[in-house]
């Protein structure tokens, strides 16, 4: 087929990774897997999900209603079907809920399939297979085809935890169980998540039943029911404490301690990929068989690092998740307003993705001073200018997005221009809690027990206590944001601290009121509950909410 033939998929564009260099063409013979994303056959009412109804009064559709009216149409799964067949690719998998087929085939088949050329790449943190420029796909295929992920293999997303180095005195923490913190944050009590699914996303690692069930004995809170999920072939496989398997441990444990009645399924996807993460997402938002209240998110990257093609489609995950009445929370990043690590920065700022899509619950870090049980001061999480060679470096993720503009529920709240381009976009983080190691969890890896902190735990501590939130309602709190912007009284302002970072101290102030560290601030969970309805719902209202069956 000519290139004439082909037209550019809006937003497909992508660059060499930052100092990275060409070092020759991809092997023609090596097998390529790509997720072709399709339109939706009418478009999702957005507005109508972000307003700010009490959870009682919204109407959640359900999984077959959301794939009948805003799924992809069957004539456009069949176009793609056919189109593979043609060029000798091969179908893997289609699905009209997840708007996606799945394809196989050889760098030389992909890279006519889509007009692209696939070289080796190499930079300091190793090599991928990539591209540069656009995809495109035949005209015939124009305005059908939204995305096309996999081409390019190279890691978008990292986890966001950080270990509590042993060999600093503050070592001498050994770390809060999470049962502990719930009660700092007044968690509603009476409840423990029964009839919630809380899922977890998981782009590496993997958890040992073993360790599970010590932990678990531990604390004292029942053995989880914890459910593996594989995605494209990703599985649970568990290594040593010092990979992702913290970051697995992590988010399952906080998770079970705050809600131990709830049912925890984890997504395990194979890599860290923007075709990974994308997957792994649309297959917990659309699992009819699990049926998650819940999503928690504890990776992510850049927005400058990802294509506006995998931003669009990732946030339109968000949105049938609002739809179905499933609250998404993500960790809104580890290295304060430049979201990079130490060898990386830019001295410019950058907002993490996917926290900064309108509708995740973006959740930040705090450092908390414990007295009598109590929380007697609560600040930004910020160990940078502490030594910034501790494994534990780290400042609560936040800023403004490039990416995506103010939605609606944070209009007013007074946001500041980026500090290094001054455009006002999309704020973050939203909420915040306890993510500062030196005031972390105690979490249990591969046998070994230490505190572990980073935003990745905060994220499982929201999805915890929104699963308690949800049994009380007896239904599904699901997209909460414009909620909190219009009545953040269950909410505790964080204003003491900074998440500054780099040889230049970029980032923001805490402020009285949202600010781009803490968000609206840290839970005060019995106050959320009556914002969210908890307290005022009579027997009469909770049975007539409306339940998301599937």
């Amino acid at each position: 087929m000519q290139a004439s033939n082909f037209v550019s998929i809006p937003g497909s564009e992508r660059q060499p990774v930052r100092g990275a260099r060409r070092v020759g063409p991809a092997q023609p013979n090596e097998r390529v897997d790509v997720t072709v994303r399709l339109r939706r056959r009418n478009p999702l009412p957005v507005a109508a999900i972000a307003g700010r109804e009490l959870p009682s009064r919204r109407t959640y559709v359900t999984h077959a209603q959301l794939t009948a009216a805003h799924g992809a149409d069957p004539a456009d799964i069949a176009k793609i079907e056919a189109f593979a067949r043609q060029s000798g690719l091969t179908v893997l998998e289609s699905s009209l809920s997840r708007r996606s087929v799945m394809l196989s085939g050889t760098v030389v088949d992909i890279s006519k399939a889509f007009n692209v050329t696939l070289d080796k790449w190499e930079h300091a943190g190793g090599r991928y297979r990539g591209r540069t420029g656009a995809v495109h796909v035949p005209q015939r295929l124009d305005g059908i085809v939204t995305g096309v992920f996999g081409l390019d293999n190279r890691s978008f997303a990292r986890p966001h935890f950080r270990r509590l180095r042993r060999e600093t005195g503050a070592a001498l923490f050994s770390g809060y169980s999470p049962t502990q913190i719930a009660k700092f944050y007044n968690f509603p009590t009476g409840v423990d998540g029964s009839g919630q699914v809380i899922g977890i996303i998981e782009l590496g690692g993997g958890y040992r039943v073993e360790d599970l069930t010590a932990y678990f004995q531990q604390i004292g809170v029942p053995a989880p029911s914890v459910t593996a999920v594989s995605v494209d072939n990703g599985r649970n496989a568990p290594t040593t404490a010092q990979s992702a398997d913290g970051e697995v441990m992590l988010d399952i444990e906080v998770a079970v301690s705050i809600a131990p009645g709830a049912k925890i399924v984890v997504y395990f996807a194979a890599g860290a990929t923007d075709r990974d993460f994308l997957d792994a997402m649309t297959q917990a938002v659309h699992d009819e068989v699990n049926n998650p209240s819940v999503i928690s998110v504890s990776w992510g990257g850049p927005e400058s690092s990802a294509s506006n093609s995998f931003q669009t489609e990732f946030d339109q995950s968000l949105q049938s998740a609002a739809a179905l009445g499933i609250t998404v929370t993500v960790a809104s990043g580890d290295s304060g307003a430049a979201d990079e690590g130490p060898n990386e920065w830019d001295n410019a700022t950058h907002a993490d993705f996917p926290a900064s899509s309108p509708f995740a619950l973006a959740c930040g870090g705090t450092n908390i001073k414990v007295q009598g049980g109590k929380i007697q001061k609560e600040s930004v999480w910020n160990q940078h200018a502490a030594d910034t060679q501790d494994d534990s470096f780290g400042a609560s993720g936040g800023g403004i997005s490039e990416f995506f503009p103010v939605p609606t529920y944070q209009s007013g709240i007074n946001i500041p221009g980026d500090v290094s381009t001054g455009k006002i976009g999309r704020g973050l983080p939203d909420v915040s809690g306890d993510g500062d190691p030196a005031s972390g969890y105690r979490v249990r890896v591969d046998g070994q027990e230490f505190p572990i902190g980073g935003t990745s735990a905060v994220a499982p501590l929201w999805a915890g206590l929104i699963a308690l939130v949800n049994q009380k309602l007896q239904g599904r709190a699901g997209f909460i944001n414009p909620l909190l912007y219009a009545d953040p009284s269950g909410l505790r302002d964080v204003t003491n601290g900074d998440n500054k970072v780099g040889d230049q101290l970029i980032g923001y102030n805490a402020r009285q009121g949202w600010d781009p560290c803490t968000g609206l601030g840290s839970p005060d969970g019995e106050k959320l509950l009556a914002v969210l309805g908890g307290s005022s719902m009579g027997s009469s209202a909770s049975s007539s909410m409306n339940r998301a069956s599937h």
